[in-house]
C-alpha cells in the first residue's frame, strides 16, 4: 500500500509519517510549497507521480478566531478543497481519510455526542469543517473521523501553549466549564491505520478513552506530571471575553469505532503521561 499524506507540516501528519515509516510502508508527504490542497492540479500531479492507494488529509484551517474574518479561506481549505479531493479519489478509486471536529456540535446535549446526533456549529470554523465532512462523505468509500483537543509532538496544541504560559506566569486562569476529551496524535494515528486496514467507511468519532475533562482538569494533571508548581485557578470560560462562540460541553463517544475495530483506546490520562515523558520536547 502507498499513502499520500497531506498537510505534512502539522502535528498529526507527522505522526502518520512516523508510524508508516516504522512499518516500512511507502509514504509521500509533500510540504505545502510542493502540494497545496487548494490547488487541485497539484494534487492531481502528486497522484499521477506517486499512484497512492490511500490519501490521508491532515491539512486544515484551524484558527477558530481568525476564521470569522477569513471565512472564504476557511471554507476553501476545510470544505472546498476536501470536496474536490474526495471527488478525485472516487474517480481514481483511492481511499480518502479526512478529519473533522467536535466543533460541529453546539455543546447543548450535556452528554456524550454520537455520530447520529444533530449538528449545530457555533462558529465559522465549525461550519466550514462540517461542510467539508458532508462533502467528503458523498464518496461512499471515504472515512471521516471527528477529533477533539488533539495533542501531539510540536507547538500546535494547547499543552505546548500552556507550557509557555506557565514559564511566564505564576498564576494561570483556566476554564473549568469547557469540557471535551483530550486526544493524542500517536493514539489517533494508530487507530486510523487500523481502521484503514479494516476497510472501515463513513463517519466515526475518534477520541481517547478515560472519560471527559475540563481544560482546568487537563491543565492541572499536565502541570503535576511536568513538575510545574504554578497556581492554576478554575474560572468560567466567559471570563476570557472570547469574541467567537465555542461549545462548552463537546465530549464525543468513541463506542462505535471501538466496537467496529474490537478494541479499546488508551485513556487520555495514560497517554498524557506518555506525552510528558516522551514527546513534549519543544
Amino acid at each position: 500500500m502507498k499513502y499520500l499524506v497531506l498537510g505534512s507540516q502539522g502535528q498529526f501528519a507527522k505522526e502518520f509519517i512516523k508510524a508508516l515509516s516504522a512499518q516500512g510502508i511507502q509514504c509521500l508527504a509533500p510540504d505545502e510549497a510542493s502540494l497545496n490542497i487548494t490547488d487541485i492540479n497539484s494534487v492531481k500531479a502528486a497522484i499521477a507521480a506517486f499512484s497512492p492507494n490511500i490519501i490521508i488529509n491532515c491539512a486544515a484551517y484551524t484558527n477558530v478566531d481568525a476564521a470569522e474574518t477569513d471565512e472564504a479561506i476557511a471554507y476553501l481549505v476545510n470544505a472546498d478543497a476536501p470536496k474536490q479531493i474526495s471527488e478525485l479519489c472516487a474517480d481514481k478509486n483511492i481511499k480518502l481519510v479526512h478529519f473533522s471536529t467536535d466543533y460541529v456540535f453546539d455543546g447543548a446535549k450535556n452528554d456524550y455526542y454520537t455520530e447520529t446526533d444533530a449538528i449545530n456549529p457555533l462558529n465559522v470554523y465549525g461550519k466550514s469543517k462540517l461542510a467539508g465532512e458532508v462533502a467528503v462523505l458523498e464518496n461512499p468509500n471515504a472515512l471521516v473521523f471527528r477529533l477533539s483537543w488533539l495533542t501531539g509532538y510540536g507547538s500546535q496544541n494547547y499543552l505546548y501553549k500552556f507550557s509557555g504560559w506557565a514559564k511566564n506566569n505564576k498564576i494561570l486562569k483556566v476554564s473549568a466549564d469547557e469540557v471535551s476529551v483530550p486526544t493524542f496524535t500517536f493514539d489517533a494515528a494508530s487507530i486510523v491505520l487500523k481502521a484503514v486496514n479494516a476497510n472501515l467507511k463513513g463517519l466515526y468519532h475518534l477520541t481517547n478513552g478515560g472519560g471527559y475533562a475540563s481544560r482546568y482538569e487537563l491543565s492541572r494533571l499536565f502541570a503535576k506530571l511536568s513538575g510545574l508548581n504554578n497556581i492554576i485557578v478554575p474560572v468560567p470560560m466567559a471570563q476570557f471575553n472570547l469574541k467567537v462562540a465555542r461549545p462548552l460541553f463537546s465530549p464525543m463517544s468513541n463506542e462505535k469505532l471501538c466496537k467496529d475495530l474490537n478494541l479499546q483506546i488508551s485513556a487520555w490520562q495514560d497517554s498524557l503521561k506518555k506525552y510528558v515523558t516522551e514527546l513534549n520536547v519543544p
